[in-house]
Order: C-alpha cells, then structure tokens, then sequence
C-alpha cells in the first residue's frame, strides 16, 4: 500500500485547520484542540512548516502560528514536501538511492514519470480546496458517485 506518513496527514490536517481562520494567529494548544492531533505532535509539525516556510509565528502574548501565504496558494504538494522532502516514490527516481542495481535498472525513468504525476496531482490541490466542505462522493472513472450507493452494498 502507497501511502503519507501519519505526520504528514496531521500536518494537513493543522494546515487547514489554519486555513479555516486566516486573519487568526492560533497558538499551538488552540491548534491542537481545534484539529484534535495532540499538542506535542502539533508542536512538531509546526516547527517544520515554519522552517517549510509554510507557517510564520509570532511571539508574545497574542502571539501563535498562521498561513505564510493564502491557502489558495498553497498546495498539498507543498506541505508534503515540507514534512517529507521531496516527492518521490522511490529513493532512486529523486537520486541516487545507493541502489545495487541502479546502473542496469531499467524502471527508473518510468519511477521518475509516476513520480511527477503525483506531485502534479498534489499540487492541483489547495489548502483553500482542503478546507472547504464537500459531499461525501467516491470518483469513478468518468463519474461520481455518493459513499451511499455503496455503503446499501455493505
């Protein structure tokens, strides 16, 4: 199974969490509470989206964490790369992995070409998008169809 790491999925979550609020500088507990991720998780995540460049923090006390830039200009590509490094699905197609098989293997480019359409999906997707409500649908080639539908199948 291909998947984001848990931080990486509570970090979206923190995110558009702040999203939600522009204008507000929410601290880390008013953080934690509001996107139900504990608090020291929540202070990890937010150490590295401001060193992303994804957060600013302001001290004192009215002090807390924001947006470093509209959500809508953020993208999921951009706090995955942030808590992740950069896209990549294996170690090789980003740079040398210290594969044993590198030199012949002849799947590289191909890892490099999925590699890209993932981090092109990511980033057809804000923050701005994250954080708005949407009915709960399941995509299916060509159409979209309501969790419903199969949830009578069950």
């Amino acid at each position: 199974m291909l998947k984001i790491a848990k931080l990486t999925d509570y970090g979206t979550l923190v995110m558009t969490t702040l999203a939600l609020e522009p204008a507000a500088c929410l601290n880390a507990q008013e953080l934690a509470a509001r996107s139900h991720v504990a608090a020291p998780t929540v202070a990890k995540l937010l150490k590295l989206l401001v060193k992303g460049g994804l957060v600013v923090s302001t001290r004192g006390t009215h002090g807390g964490y924001r947006l470093a830039r509209g959500a809508e200009t953020i993208t999921v590509a951009d706090v995955v790369s942030a808590l992740e490094g950069p896209i990549a699905i294996t170690a090789c197609a980003q740079h040398g992995g210290g594969c044993t098989i590198e030199g012949s293997c002849t799947s590289r480019s191909n890892w490099r070409l999925i590699d890209e359409a993932v981090r092109q999906a990511l980033s057809a997707v804000t923050l701005a998008q994250m954080a708005a409500p949407r009915a709960k649908t399941t995509r299916m080639p060509g159409k979209s169809v309501p969790l419903h539908v199969f949830a009578a199948r069950e």
